[in-house]
């Protein structure tokens, strides 16, 4: 069965950096495009960033470009996010996401 565990969420201060890592399990990772969403309280889940297979494509939501990192590794089945210069609305809860199958989410929350 298809599993995604994310991990690396916690408390930081605006402008610290934190890395998101997610394990997938159960199919074949290398020839799916993956995605990271998140979603704050009160809001819908948005996409923040997704990678093809082989890191061909990548995409980034605007609020996140030139902060954000998305990689894989195709020979581990993990997925990374790379998280720079974090602000206060960057708080939310961050899940790994595959076709039709979401991780449990790690919950991410900047503040001073």
């Amino acid at each position: 069965q298809v599993k995604l565990v994310e991990s690396g969420g916690g408390l930081v201060q605006p402008g610290e950096s934190l890395r998101l890592s997610c394990v997938a399990s159960g199919f074949t990772f290398s020839p799916y495009r993956l995605s990271w969403y998140r979603q704050a309280q009160g809001k819908e889940r948005e996409l923040v960033a997704d990678i093809a297979s082989g890191g061909a494509s990548i995409k980034y939501a605007d609020s996140v470009k030139g902060r954000f990192t998305i990689s894989r590794d195709d020979g581990q089945n993990m997925l990374y996010l790379q998280m720079n210069s974090l602000k206060p609305e960057d708080t939310a809860v961050y899940y790994c996401h595959y076709g039709t199958y979401w991780g449990q989410g790690t919950q991410v929350t900047v503040a001073s």
